[in-house]
């Protein structure tokens, strides 16, 4: 009380000596033990502030921009920076609906150098998925271009080079080609980045177009790079198909393959349009037939399907038509090699559990009878074991008691007497 009395008291009554030596004393402790936490604070606060505030780790978003094209690959080296684009404009303005169609995402540009004094161009579009680059490549190759082994499949003609690779597609032009340009380019692809969530699946309808006819002796074989992989009627519309792209209707989610074959009158297409459901498949077939049932019948005016033969048929939910110079064999042949199978999965166990296994059934009845038998013969046991221990505890008392038992006794060993007979 006496320090607090000090500590609080702001003034000592003039010649007052109580308690002002231990006054001061405590004075001069609390100054320092203050002096000190304030010192511990103000050093604490300056480390903390100059602690670096740490980043905090962000998965990358879809359609963040990681890089596509390296520094360097094979010999070759970057001039300069890599220029990145969203605008598909940069990659080619001619076609830039298209690219829209194939889910076109940036473009990234780079020009690569060696020491020999070769120069080359590099861009590389990128698409949503495998299926847009894969069919941007199919737009842009063309019959007259050579065939590579680079990355999912490439095409050549002169100094370029296109492929793709995952969801990317590589344009690659050379000042001069050499014999080991197409390995660079390998090396090249491998160094790709991949796309996670499966967007690396191909799509499977360009695999259901046959590549030869059940009479290819007659030379109807698919043509070399005439295969197109279409998402969208601007694209339809543009490589030119048996089919007006306003009868596909790609809103429904179709998805349209066509391929090129030669037949004795020249060239024949052959159109598969694959829909969510076979439903949706039926429906368009039926307004198909019927546009072109009502463009037959009234001379003069525009018709809907190209000129020429016209042949179609529905597998599944594929719409399989075959359009140009053909004849209805040929027609046949041709359409006759598609044919749509479902894959049914049904997720069912394989195995056999505890509950439904006849053996594991079986034994655990007997292991019951088991149970209740040695219950019984512990009960019997029990019982018996009690009564002869009670007995003879308590003889005569609790059980075989003398008064409680009665003996009925026939005597048969006796001579009955007789009756006297009744006159």
């Amino acid at each position: 009380m006496r320090q607090l009395a000090c500590w609080w008291k702001l003034s000592r009554p003039a010649g007052s000596l109580i308690g002002q030596d231990e006054c001061a004393l405590f004075r001069m402790k609390f100054s320092r033990q203050l002096f000190v936490f304030c010192v511990s604070f103000l050093v604490c606060a300056a480390a903390f502030a100059a602690e670096p505030t740490r980043p905090i780790a962000i998965s990358p978003a879809p359609g963040s921009t990681v890089a596509v094209l390296p520094t360097g690959f094979a010999g070759w080296q970057a001039k300069g920076s890599v220029t990145q684009s969203d605008d598909p404009a940069a990659a080619d303005a001619a076609n830039e609906p298209v690219l829209r169609e194939y889910g076109f995402q940036r473009l990234e540009k780079a020009s690569y150098t060696r020491d020999d004094g070769r120069n080359l161009v590099v861009k590389a579009a990128v698409f949503a998925d495998a299926s847009g680059a894969y069919g941007a490549f199919t737009y842009y190759y063309s019959e007259e271009m050579g065939q590579e082994t680079i990355g999912g499949q490439a095409a050549f003609l002169n100094n370029r080079v296109l492929f793709y690779q995952g969801n990317v597609l590589v344009d690659a032009v050379f000042d001069r080609m050499s014999v080991m340009s197409a390995s660079q380019l390998r090396q090249l692809a491998g160094l790709l980045p991949q796309p996670a969530d499966n967007k690396d699946k191909l799509p499977s309808l360009p695999q259901r177009l046959p590549t030869a006819s059940l009479n290819s002796s007659a030379g109807r074989n698919l043509e070399k790079n005439t295969t197109k992989y279409i998402l969208g009627p601007v694209t339809l519309d543009r490589v030119g198909s048996p089919l007006a792209s306003a009868m596909v209707d790609f809103k429904s989610g179709a998805e349209v393959v066509l391929g090129k074959y030669a037949v004795n009158a020249g060239d024949a297409t052959l159109m598969l349009i694959e829909y969510p459901t076979p439903q949706i498949a039926a429906e368009r077939l039926r307004q198909i037939d019927a546009s072109h049932h009502v463009t037959q019948q009234q001379p003069g005016v525009a018709p809907i399907l190209d000129v020429g033969p016209f042949f179609d048929m529905r597998t599944g939910p594929i719409i399989v038509i075959a359009g140009g110079p053909l004849s209805k064999s040929e027609a046949r042949s041709l359409m006759s090699s598609i044919s749509y199978e479902a894959d049914v999965t049904w997720n069912e166990n394989t195995y056999v559990t505890k509950k439904d296994n006849l053996a594991n059934f079986l034994f655990n009845a007997i292991v019951l009878c088991g149970i209740v038998v040695g219950l019984a013969l512990v009960a019997g046991i029990a019982f018996g074991g009690l009564r002869l221990l009670v007995k003879r505890l308590f003889p005569d008392s609790v059980f075989d008691r003398r008064e409680a038992m009665e003996i009925i006794a026939l005597h048969l060993e006796d001579d009955p007497r007789r009756a006297p007979r009744e006159r």
